[in-house]
């Protein structure tokens, strides 16, 4: 075993001690990679199986703010999430532990059933309108969830503005588009409905909807907050979307407002930005065209 590998396994059982135990033992670990600046494992011992991610020195409170999005959706019996069974900074290293998620093959009404959990997610509200108490991360860009009364100001001062702001800064847009989106602000209001809030996936694609033992849907990776539905709706279409029948149920148990089509690329400005921030200007066609559509 390298060095490298002894100091992971002895980080690893330390985060198993303080957790489960003294008793427990290391049977296997299978390694992944989680993107630019975290690691993580899956742990079989001889009572479970367990998954732990960690990352060093950079966004902290990442993890800190995960497990209470986890444990935010969890509360609602809503929709299933892995259970947190730990997290905290060790080795100076920030680490989030939870139930393993043990895979089977989709039910047959997996989409639907899966649609319809959603909508009654959806259907928690906040007294103090969109927002959350803390903020928290979209992948490695940090969110900031203030409290706003108007759910359509909440995307433009909490969202768009937010990336825009960080794009100038970085020199990533030009001027000329800052402008387009300061216009487009102004629109805003009369364009996307501006509904009661919702609690919030936040982060809902298909690499963040996993299938749990009995075929049905578990949701992993959150960074919640209270916002507008169609929000979230908009952004399981990003990365090709899912199918009619995860759509279907969903308007069956929360019906969404006429033309919401035409409605998406609007909210969708919001990933887009992100990704521009993060990864870089090959996502500003996107951008440019759905900013000269207004």
């Amino acid at each position: 075993m390298s060095q490298q590998s002894q100091e992971q396994y002895q980080f690893i059982s330390a985060i198993l001690t303080k957790h489960i135990g003294a008793g427990a033992t290391i049977d296997d670990l299978q390694f992944f990679y989680g993107g630019n600046f975290n690691l993580a494992v899956r742990v079989k011992t001889g009572i479970s199986e367990y998954f732990i991610k960690w990352t060093q020195r950079e966004h902290q409170g990442l993890f800190e703010a995960e497990a209470k999005n986890l444990q935010l959706i969890q509360k609602t019996g809503t929709i299933n999430v892995p259970s947190v069974l730990g997290v905290g900074t060790l080795d100076e290293k920030e680490y989030l532990m939870m139930d393993c998620i043990q895979s089977a093959e989709k039910s047959t009404h997996y989409w639907s059933d899966f649609g319809g959990k959603l909508a009654h997610l959806h259907q928690q509200h906040a007294a103090k309108g969109h927002g959350l108490n803390y903020d928290n991360y979209l992948g490695a860009a940090k969110q900031e969830n203030t409290w706003q009364a108007d759910g359509v100001q909440f995307f433009i001062q909490n969202r768009l503005k937010k990336q825009v702001d960080t794009a100038i800064y970085n020199r990533k847009i030009s001027a000329e588009m800052e402008e387009k989106f300061n216009g487009l602000y102004e629109k805003l209001p009369q364009l996307i409905p501006n509904e009661s809030s919702a609690l919030l996936h936040g982060d809902l694609w298909s690499g963040n909807a996993m299938v749990n033992a009995q075929g049905e849907i578990t949701l992993v990776d959150p960074c919640c907050y209270f916002g507008l539905r169609e929000a979230e709706l908009a952004f399981t279409t990003m990365f090709g979307g899912f199918p009619t029948e995860f759509y279907e149920a969903y308007h069956r148990t929360f019906p969404i407002e006429k033309d919401f089509h035409q409605r998406i690329p609007l909210y969708n400005l919001y990933p887009l930005m992100v990704h521009v921030n993060l990864f870089g200007e090959g996502y500003l066609p996107a951008v440019t065209k759905i900013l000269s559509s207004y």
